[in-house]
This record gives C-alpha cells, sequence and structure tokens, in this order.
C-alpha cells in the first residue's frame, strides 16, 4: 500500500481520472495534498502537492447547475483532468488549500472556436 502525503483528511470520494485511458478510484483531499488512488493497481497513483498547484479549472455547464469534470494544473507536470459524483463538494474542499483567484471556469466550446477563428484570420507581426 502506498503511504498517503496528508495527516489529515478533508474528504474522500470516488472518481475518474482521465489522464491517458479513464481510471477509477478514489480521491482525498487532505492538507498536504490532492490524490487520487486508483482502485485495481495499488501502483497507479496521481499525487499533487498543494505547492505544486498553480490552478483549478471547473468546466460549468448550464449557469453553474452542472460541473462534469474538473482539472488541476500543476507548475511542472501538466494538467489532470477527474470527474466525481459530487464535484461542487470537492472544490469546496480544494478552496480550503488554492487561493481564489487560481480557481477558474474553462473555457466553453464557443469560446474556444471563436478564439481558433480569430487566430486564422489574425495578422503575423513582422
Amino acid at each position: 500500500m502506498v503511504q498517503s502525503l496528508n495527516t489529515a483528511v478533508d474528504l474522500t470520494m470516488t472518481a475518474t481520472s482521465f489522464s491517458g485511458l479513464n481510471e477509477y478510484g478514489k480521491i482525498m483531499i487532505g492538507d498536504r495534498a490532492f490524490e487520487f488512488y486508483n482502485d485495481r493497481d495499488q501502483r497507479k497513483f496521481i499525487r499533487i502537492p498543494w505547492e505544486e498547484v498553480d490552478y483549478v479549472l471547473a468546466s460549468v455547464m448550464f449557469k453553474g447547475k452542472w460541473i462534469p469534470r474538473y482539472a488541476i494544473q500543476t507548475k511542472g507536470n501538466g494538467t489532470f483532468t477527474f470527474a466525481s459524483k459530487e464535484p461542487k463538494k470537492v472544490l469546496r474542499a480544494i478552496q480550503k488549500y488554492v487561493a481564489p483567484d487560481h480557481m477558474v471556469h474553462s473555457l466553453t466550446f464557443w469560446q474556444v472556436v471563436k478564439r481558433g477563428v480569430k487566430a486564422r484570420f489574425r495578422k503575423k507581426a513582422k
């Protein structure tokens, strides 16, 4: 069994990790880190200390009624995407350890399309 980084646990919940193939397991939010442990394989786990968290991105739909997934962007190791049954509880637990200005909404589908169209027709600087 893998030793946890946390000394006190605030929330434990079943979740899905979207890194490569979908992995099912449990997330644990504690005083020192955000941790994901796979149900089937104990060697597959994700630990993100709070010092490494750069941004927490939430995909918000229907004016905040539904949050299908959230992502944690780290300073050095990229972005990790997760989904859980009660994402609002998870984000509220994360809010204790991450500054509110580092918790943002991800772009909607139309915002991504709009940026792509603008970038396509933008003049290149010489």
